[in-house]
C-alpha cells in the first residue's frame, strides 16, 4: 500500500528579495485509497504544500521530510517524483502547443507502467476513458490545453489521472472554474481513481461543493502554512457553516494572487 508522510514540513518562497516563510510545520500521512481534503482560506499555503510535494524550483524546503514509500521525495528531481507515482493537478494548467492529448498520453504512460503499452490495447483504453469523462474523441488530436476551456482543462487532467493511475494524485482546486455539469464528470473521474483502491487523493478546495461529490475520509484546516485541526467529512460542513473566524481568520475575500507557472513534469502532468 502506497504511503506518503510529510513530517514537520517548513517551506519558504522568494518574495521582494527575501525569503519568506509559507510553511510552518506540516504533518500529514496519506495512504492509497484514502481521500485527504485541505481547505483554508486563501494565502494558508494550501497551493504551496502542493508545490513542495511536487519539487517547483520556486519553493525552499528549510526542513522536514517527505517519503513516498520510505524514499525521500525531497531527493527527486521533478521528473523522477512523477516516475514514482506523485501525480500533480495544478489550478492553472499551461498550453503545450504542438504536442497532441493523445502523444503526450502515450509518452507519458511508459514512465509510470515501466513498459509502452500496445498501441491497440492503448487507444482502446484511452477511447473508453475519454467517453466516460463525456470527451470528443477528437479532443485527443488538439495540443494539450491550447484553446481549452476551463472544463477541457480539468477533464484532460482527470484523463491523465484515470490512465496513469498514479500512487499519490495531488488535485489543487481541481473545481476551479467548472460548472455544475463540469465538476460532477471530474468528480465521478476521480473516483473511479479513488475507488481502485491504488491511488491516495490530497485534494485542496475553497469550496464544499466539490465534497458533495467526493466524500473525504478526512478533512484538514490549513491555517498559516499547518494543519490546524483535522477530523472527518462532518468538519467541511462546520466550516462552510462558520468559515475560519474560530482559528483567528478573517472571513473577507482576500486579494488575488498570482500563481507560478509549472514546470513540465515528464510522465505525469503539465499543469500550472
Amino acid at each position: 500500500m502506497a504511503t506518503l508522510e510529510i513530517r514537520d514540513l517548513h517551506v519558504s518562497v522568494e518574495a521582494d528579495g527575501t525569503d519568506k516563510q509559507i510553511l510552518t510545520g506540516v504533518d500529514l500521512t496519506i495512504r492509497a485509497g484514502e481521500t485527504h481534503a485541505i481547505m483554508g482560506p486563501n494565502g494558508s499555503g494550501k497551493s504551496t504544500l502542493a508545490y513542495a510535494i511536487a519539487g517547483h524550483p520556486k519553493y525552499t524546503i528549510t526542513s522536514g521530510t517527505v517519503t513516498l514509500d520510505g524514499e525521500d521525495v525531497l531527493a527527486m528531481s521533478v521528473d523522477e517524483r512523477a516516475r514514482a507515482g506523485v501525480f500533480l493537478a495544478m489550478q492553472y494548467p499551461v498550453e503545450v502547443p504542438g504536442v497532441s492529448v493523445s502523444n503526450f498520453l502515450r509518452s507519458a504512460a511508459p514512465a509510470i507502467r515501466g513498459e509502452a503499452p500496445m498501441l491497440r490495447l492503448w487507444v482502446k483504453e484511452q477511447k473508453e476513458a475519454m467517453s466516460r469523462l463525456e470527451m470528443d474523441p477528437a479532443f485527443s488530436e488538439r495540443s494539450v490545453n491550447e484553446g481549452f476551456s476551463g472544463g477541457e482543462k480539468k477533464r484532460h487532467e482527470i484523463l491523465q489521472l484515470e490512465l496513469l493511475k498514479p500512487k499519490i494524485a495531488v488535485l489543487d482546486e481541481t473545481d476551479s472554474g467548472l460548472d455544475v455539469d463540469a465538476l460532477r464528470v471530474v468528480s465521478e473521474g476521480v473516483n473511479r481513481v479513488r475507488e481502485g483502491g491504488e491511488t491516495g487523493v490530497l485534494l485542496i478546495t475553497h469550496y464544499t461543493r466539490i465534497l458533495n461529490y467526493i466524500k473525504p475520509d478526512f478533512v484538514h484546516v490549513f491555517v498559516r502554512g499547518r494543519i490546524a485541526e483535522s477530523g472527518g467529512a462532518e468538519l467541511a460542513d462546520e466550516l462552510e457553516a462558520n468559515g475560519y473566524a474560530k482559528y483567528g481568520v478573517e472571513t473577507a475575500a482576500t486579494p488575488g494572487r498570482s500563481l507560478p507557472t509549472s514546470p513540465v513534469l515528464p510522465g505525469v502532468v503539465t499543469t500550472a
